[in-house]
Formats: structure tokens, sequence, C-alpha cells
């Protein structure tokens, strides 16, 4: 089955502390046999309400392929790690799957293409 999980870091962390529970999430999925299919930083954002006297947080998004058995020993990693002040993981149905596969499809399509020039306007000069 595909999930995706959404996690916020609290925001006081540095670079090598975010990276670092980044990674023990992504080994505690595949320590427990789940394939990792994306995984994205959506980085310093402002909270809808603040958590634990914190306004802003980090993003950070991963899509995996994993038994429902999985889901139990990351939400328990989740609890444990106090760097992690909110998370939600959830089940793909056929459909977002579509939609996640196209959108990584667009997202390495963008990545790949040289950045357009940009276009100046043209003046009209009537003589």
């Amino acid at each position: 089955m595909q999930y995706e999980t959404v996690f916020i870091l609290t925001p006081v962390l540095s670079d090598a502390q975010m990276k670092e529970a980044v990674e023990k999430v992504a080994k505690v999925l595949a320590d427990n046999g789940a394939n990792v299919v994306n995984t994205e930083e959506w980085g310093l954002r402002k909270l809808a309400y603040p958590i634990d006297k914190k306004s802003t947080g980090f993003y950070n998004f991963i899509e995996f392929e994993a038994d429902p058995k999985v889901i139990r020993k990351l939400e328990t990693a989740y609890r444990r790690d106090e760097r992690i002040i909110r998370w939600l993981t959830f089940r793909q149905d056929k459909y977002a799957a579509e939609y996640a596969a196209k959108r990584r499809a667009r997202r390495a399509a963008a990545a790949a293409a040289p950045a357009a020039p940009e276009v100046q306007p043209v003046e009209n000069k009537e003589d």
C-alpha cells in the first residue's frame, strides 16, 4: 500500500539536526521493509496555530510503500522523538497515487529543463 507522511520539526534545530531527524524517520521506514518513493523538504513555514509556544516549523514530506503494520512503528518513532512536534500519515487511494506520480514526473521534468530566457516586452512605436 502507498502512504504519505508529513511531519513538522521544531524550528530551533540546526541544519545538521534537521537532516538527522529526517534520516532517522527514513531509517525507521527502511528497517521495517518500506520502500521510500519520494522525499521533499518543504522548509520553514508558519503554523496555523502555535504548538508548544512555537509559531513556525520545518515541514517534511515522505511518500512510501509499506505494509500497514509499519505505520504503527513509524508513529511510535514520531512520539519518541522530541524534535517532531506534529505529524500526519495517511494511505493513498488509487487517484491520489496517480496524482502523486504525475506530480513527481512534472517536478523531475521542470528540474531537468533549462530555465527559459526572460522575454522582454516590445514597445510599439508608431512613426
